[in-house]
């Protein structure tokens, strides 16, 4: 069985995660799962930063600025969603945004799907 990074961690991001699905259920904005979802993850002990700002570039000019929902402990991002269902698309901006913070690691959460959709997002440059 292959060993994944970051097991542990995403293990307590993705319980905390279930605990707020369970709670809340489905049908609210993407922004309360996002304050619900911090407060569970600080109350884990995860340190969480929320709408971390993320400076886009283009051959070394700053073209625009986007916002991470989440980056738990500076390693894993994640992303949550409240729509019918998860597309292609999301997964690339996760893996864009990986990419921008120089991460490998992302979790995409969609919030209006009963069960609670978990998602892992890798990101691995290629040189």
């Amino acid at each position: 069985m292959i060993k994944l990074a970051y097991e542990e961690l995403t293990g307590r991001i993705i319980a905390c995660a279930i605990e707020v699905h369970k709670a809340l259920g489905s049908g609210f904005l993407e922004s309360i799962y996002e304050a619900a979802l911090v407060v569970e993850l600080q109350r884990a002990g995860l340190k969480v930063e929320r709408q971390k700002p993320l400076p886009v570039y283009y051959r070394d000019t700053l073209v625009g600025e986007h916002r991470l929902d989440l980056l738990v402990e500076g390693k894993i991002v994640v992303e949550l969603k409240a729509i019918s269902e998860l597309e292609d698309i999301h997964f690339a901006i996760v893996r864009s945004y990986l990419k921008a913070v120089g991460l490998e690691h992302g979790l995409l959460f969609n919030f209006a799907a009963m069960p609670l959709t978990v998602k892992r997002v890798i990101y691995q440059s290629v040189s």
